[in-house]
């Protein structure tokens, strides 16, 4: 299957706030940078860790106000992968989907026109246009036989 890591992030969270109009305070801005940032999928706390190491200022509830002020305004996407807290990530052009290590909860982000085409297929088959989807695969790995 010709699957492809996705690209970097397209445009910073900051640029796209301003954008928006949006108002920045320099805690939101802190927390915009390390978002941006983030080549993986930080949850609240873990993003306010990192936000603390650059303003011990910043606290967790600012953390959660700025977070779903940005994901109301459609630049970070929520995503639950089965572990019991919200993990974000910037919205960027282009699609992918994810591939959750049950084992050590790496989230890896991958790109699959097989798997692109087969969606729209299923879809028409049933009498449907595919519009949008989510598509998060749960695994571990191969080598983890003695687990089963």
């Amino acid at each position: 299957m010709g699957a492809v890591v996705a690209e970097a992030k397209d445009t910073n969270i900051e640029a796209q706030c301003a954008a928006k109009g949006m108002r920045m305070t320099e805690q939101r801005r802190v927390i915009a940078r390390v978002l941006s940032g983030a080549s993986d999928h930080p949850d609240v706390e873990e993003l306010h860790r990192r936000c603390a190491e650059i303003d011990s200022r910043i606290s967790i509830s600012t953390v959660y106000r700025t977070v779903n002020l940005f994901e109301d305004a459609g630049i970070i996407e929520r995503h639950k992968f089965g572990e019991g807290r919200a993990r974000y990530e910037q919205l960027r052009e282009g699609h992918h989907d994810h591939l959750i290590n049950l084992r050590t909860g790496e989230v890896i982000e991958f790109q699959s026109e097989e798997i692109e085409r087969l969606q729209a297929e299923v879809a028409r088959k049933l009498g449907y246009r595919l519009v949008d989807h989510r598509l998060d695969l749960y695994a571990v790995p191969l080598e983890d036989k003695a687990k089963r």
